[in-house]
Parts: C-alpha cells; sequence; structure tokens
C-alpha cells in the first residue's frame, strides 16, 4: 500500500477530546475517526489490525471445538421478554419499534438469540456438549463513553457460548476458555490478569473477568501478592477483624451535638470506628413480575464504621434492578433522621447487616433523633434484619480471605469476559435435550466475550512511547514501513520502487511512503503509525551499501545489502 493513497489523515496536534494516550495516537496516527460519543469509524489502518485479531480469536476459538456462524443485530423484543432482560435492563438497551408496531432491540450480548436456537436445533444429549460463536457489532447505549474505544456505544465483540448436559460439562468448557483466552491475549501482545468477577446483567453463578493493568482503567481491583487471589472490588472479599467478646450492655442515650459523621461520633465520644453501627441507604428498583411494572423501596444497610458498603454485593444480594442513594425525605419517610439514624423501630424498610455487625458487641448507633446517639446497640436483641451478609467493601491494606496478607488495589481494564450461565437463558425460553433414558433436561450454556476494539485501544495503550505507536508484530497492520528519501540525482526512486515490488511479491505487506515530504516528516509518520519495521531508502546508505533497517522498539540501525534485505527482514519478523 502507498502511504499517498491511504484513506486516512495523519494528525500533528493531539486532539482536545482525546484524554488518554491510546485515544490520541490512534486518532492522530489516522487508525480511528470518531463519528458521534462512543461512535468510530474503523480506517484502513485499524481495520487491518482488527483484521489480524480476529484471526488470532478465530483460531484459539476453533482449537477448543468452536463453531463459528452469525446472529443478527436486530432482535425480536419477545426473546428478551421471555428471558426477563427486557424488563430489568434500563436506558442501556436500544430499543424501537418496528414499521408494525413490534418491539425490536439492538443487540447487547446475544445469550437470548442462543438459547433460542439451542430450543430449535438441540433435542438429543447426543448433540451435546457443543461451542459456537461469531465476531458481531453490539450497542450498548453507555451514558459515559469516554477515553476513545476503551467505552464505546458501538463496538466489535467475539462472543462464544457454550452448551452441556450437565454442570460438569459446563466447567470443562468454561476452563478451556479461561485457557485460550490467555493464550489469545498473549499472541496478541498484551499482559493480563484473571479475576473473579460480578455475573451483573448476565447472571449465573461464576464469572472472571480479564484485565489489563493500567492508571486509565475505571475498575479498580483487589489483588494478593502473596497467592493467586483476585477480584473486582464489586466482588472482592477479605477477612474482617472479630472483636473480641463482652457482655450485652444495656442500650444508652448520649448527647452528641455537631456528630453526624462517624468521623465527628469517634472524635465526640473517644471509640474506635470498630465500635460504631455506620448506616447507608438506597432506593431499590425492584421487578414486579406479576405485571411487569416496577417499583421502588427503602434498602437500609447497617455495618461496622471502620468499613465502607459495596454497592455491588447489596444490588446482588436483593436482587435490585437498580440501586440509588436514597434523599433526606425519603430517609425521614420511614422514620430515621440523617446523620443520626439507626435501624432501632424502623419500619417499612428493607434492612440489611454486615456480617461483622453481629459479633461485634455494644456499638454505638444512631438514636432516630438529631443530636443523640444510643450506646451499646446489639444485633439481634435490639433490631432485626431482613438479610445478614457480606456487603463490605475491600480496600488496600484488608487482609486476604485465601491467606491472611494484606490485600493490594489496582485499576484495570476489562477486555475479557467469561460467564457459567447455568441454565437461566435455556428455562426461560423451553431449551432441552433428551438423556440416555428419554428424559427430557435443560441444557447448561456458558459465555464469553472479548471486546475486539477495547482490546485494540489496550494494545496502543501498552505499547507505545512519546513518538507513537510501538504495535507487537502479530497485529501490527502492515509489518513494514518503507521510507523514501527523494535525492537530487532521482537515484533512490526507482530503488524503492523495485523494492515495494519485491517485498509485495515475498508476501512481505511493506506500507509504502513515497510521499515527496522531507525526511523529517516521513520519520515522525513512520513513529507515529509504529509498524514493527522500518526501511529507509536513501543517498547516504546506498553509499554505505544497502539500505537502512530499523525496528520500532530499538534505537539502533544497520545497513543491509540489497540481496540480502528480504532474509533479514524475514528473520526480524520471525523473531518479533
Amino acid at each position: 500500500m502507498y502511504l499517498s493513497k491511504l484513506f486516512t489523515s495523519i494528525k500533528r496536534e493531539t486532539p482536545a477530546n482525546a484524554e488518554i494516550a491510546s485515544h490520541q495516537l490512534l486518532v492522530r496516527a489516522g487508525f480511528i475517526h470518531q463519528q458521534a460519543a462512543g461512535i468510530f469509524s474503523m480506517l484502513p489502518l485499524a481495520r487491518r489490525s482488527l483484521n489480524k485479531i480476529e484471526a488470532i480469536l478465530r483460531e484459539e476459538i476453533n482449537a477448543i471445538s468452536g463453531q463459528e456462524m452469525t446472529m443478527p443485530v436486530v432482535h425480536s423484543a419477545d426473546i428478551w421478554k421471555k428471558t426477563g432482560r427486557w424488563y430489568q435492563i434500563g436506558s442501556e438497551m436500544g430499543r424501537f419499534k418496528d414499521k408494525n408496531d413490534r418491539d425490536m432491540v439492538l443487540a447487547m450480548t446475544h445469550e437470548e438469540i442462543v438459547a433460542e436456537l439451542t430450543g430449535e436445533i438441540i433435542r438429543s444429549y447426543r448433540q451435546l456438549p457443543a461451542l459456537v460463536y461469531h465476531i458481531q457489532t453490539k450497542w450498548r447505549d453507555d451514558p459515559r463513553p469516554r477515553a476513545g474505544l476503551i467505552r464505546v456505544r458501538e463496538f466489535t465483540m467475539l462472543d462464544s457460548y457454550s452448551l452441556d448436559t450437565n454442570p460438569e460439562g459446563l466447567e470443562v468448557q468454561y476452563e478451556a476458555h479461561y485457557q485460550a483466552y490467555f493464550r489469545i491475549f498473549q499472541r496478541c501482545g498484551l499482559p493480563v490478569i484473571a479475576v473473579l468477577s460480578d455475573t451483573g446483567m448476565m447472571g449465573g453463578k461464576k464469572a472472571h473477568e480479564y484485565m489489563y493493568l493500567t492508571p486509565v482503567g475505571e475498575d479498580t481491583l483487589i489483588l494478593c501478592e502473596s497467592c493467586a487471589y483476585a477480584a473486582n472490588r464489586q466482588v472482592a472479599l477479605f477477612r474482617k477483624e472479630t472483636l473480641p467478646a463482652e457482655p450485652l450492655l444495656p442500650m444508652e442515650k448520649v448527647a452528641t451535638p455537631n456528630a453526624s459523621s462517624i468521623e465527628e461520633l469517634t472524635a465526640f465520644l473517644g471509640v474506635s470506628k470498630q465500635k460504631t453501627a455506620k448506616a447507608v441507604f438506597f432506593m431499590g428498583l425492584f421487578d414486579n413480575p406479576e405485571d411487569n411494572t416496577t417499583y421502588e423501596k427503602f434498602v437500609f444497610t447497617v455495618i461496622r464504621g471502620d468499613m465502607e458498603i459495596n454497592e455491588t454485593k447489596v444490588g446482588q444480594l436483593i436482587k435490585a434492578k437498580e440501586l440509588r442513594p436514597a434523599t433526606d425525605e425519603e430517609i425521614k419517610a420511614v422514620g430515621a433522621v440523617p446523620g443520626y439514624a439507626s435501624p432501632v423501630g424502623i419500619k417499612g424498610a428493607l434492612i440489611l447487616v454486615d456480617d461483622s455487625i453481629p459479633a461485634a458487641a455494644n456499638l454505638v448507633a444512631g438514636a432516630n433523633k438529631a443530636g443523640y446517639h444510643m450506646r451499646n446497640v446489639n444485633y439481634p436483641r435490639d433490631y432485626q434484619a431482613d438479610i445478614v451478609a457480606d456487603i463490605a467493601a475491600a480496600e488496600e491494606g484488608h487482609l486476604c480471605p485465601e491467606c491472611g496478607h494484606p490485600l493490594t488495589a489496582k485499576r484495570g481494564v476489562e477486555v475479557g469476559n467469561i460467564f457459567q450461565l447455568g441454565t437461566r437463558y435455556t428455562n426461560a425460553v423451553g431449551a432441552s435435550y433428551l438423556d440416555e433414558n428419554g428424559k427430557e433436561n435443560p441444557v447448561y450454556m456458558g459465555s464469553y466475550g472479548i471486546g475486539v476494539g477495547r482490546l485494540l485501544a489496550c494494545l496502543a495503550e501498552e505499547h507505545h512511547d512519546e513518538y507513537g505507536l510501538i504495535w507487537p508484530m502479530s497485529v501490527a497492520p502492515y509489518p513494514i514501513h518503507l521510507v523514501l528519501l527523494q535525492d537530487k540525482a532521482g537515484q533512490c526512486e526507482p530503488i524503492a520502487d523495485e523494492l515495494y515490488t519485491k517485498l509485495c511479491a515475498e508476501g512481505l505487506e511493506p506500507l509504502y511512503d513515497n510521499r515527496t515530504d522531507s525526511a523529517g516528516v516521513k520519520f515522525n509518520t513512520a513513529d507515529l503509525i509504529g509498524l514493527p519495521i522500518r526501511i529507509t531508502v536513501s543517498e547516504r546508505a546506498m553509499q554505505q551499501g544497502g539500505v537502512e533497517v530499523k525496528c520500532r522498539h530499538e534505537k539502533e540501525k544497520q545497513i543491509v545489502a540489497l540481496e540480502q534485505l528480504t532474509d533479514v527482514i524475514k528473520g526480524l519478523m520471525k523473531s518479533a
């Protein structure tokens, strides 16, 4: 490809709306163009890299018996209503009506379609296990698209779906994907870790996320450097310090003026945070399955004062569609007082208590009266809970639940995820099979995804320097950047043209910069685009006996004779 003919625009200046390095460089180097918030065109350079990434995806999923197909981007809403997600998912779902006034969906994911196909195709245990996949466009109307391709609304995803006769078979295919995903990311050149994660809107009992560790990530990961424990903060566990046992004392109201926070309260009474009970309030949105409507309910959570509430854990426990902070008016409506609240005497609320509370005696809690708290509040003597469970957020410095070593917190970007869905979707649509005895059983599903564009962005984030991108050979749009530096005698151009033809004939895919720009402009362009190998045809190099060869990730250059060039290039490509 001639760079002068490449359908792209190389920019010298950093776009004003580009926040992180990958976004800046992919735009400047002419890989992507933003059409609207979270919506991008993939220009030819990006498309070639994506093709190489997708080839790796296909090879690795085919290697674990995947069968590729293509499923539609537009779905009838009927199947989403059967599984309940039409009602469970909020405004992120792209909904519209067709010309016959039927509800339709823009695909966010394809569990519903696979479950429906399974009900049509799978009849016997002899057809299982099975694994199907596609690489397809998705739409998720994210309210906060950001960071270029890291967080978008329209995106391409590899999503595969395993089908099995039982949980044991599902576990086998889950493990196969677990290992295949590490091979995929390794081949692409992206370091990742796998962490336990929330199942979210997908449902199911088990999930892992593949995380690229980077300060630009939005996810907080809780990791143990002493053992293998790794989890998204949304689901992370930790060892909670057990307080010494003590006899239960009678409740006592005490005046605590201007002490509406835990910090103010502990300072005023001279107690530790561990000896307080913190109240945090939400309004939960719930589905009413009887008439497919929704309703809100006040959620009153209680945790020891030295910990924080994990909103994700709360939402999962109570199966809330959404959670939001309760307003002061909503808090007062259940009989509590903001800043001085406790669950003692509260009616009409869903009360959740962290499992640290029952083992903590004689805590200080609100008195539900402004300016007052109660000493010696004990669970369950003084109040009852609807649920007692772990609702605490893990933090750096907490102790690992596996080995007791202090945990660390790091930021990351999710580039892949795997889920054990079980029978949630197949039960909803009636997808079953007949076993050896002719008995009908539900099919067990797994779901596995990799965001292709996000993977490209993370590769750009990982592989760059102050001059531009540095693509790994496996995903570079072209392996070679051939640069012609014009000389006054015009001797270099025919040599470069002949070299371009020869490299093409050898299948080495050069990008040929035949423009008339200066050497500085051409070298800056080559560094910005970041192809692995640069070959420069210049008068100086020819006088030294050949052409200049430089790898993008190295400072050293070498002069290679023309007759040896293709062998040298092939060697560099093979060793990359």
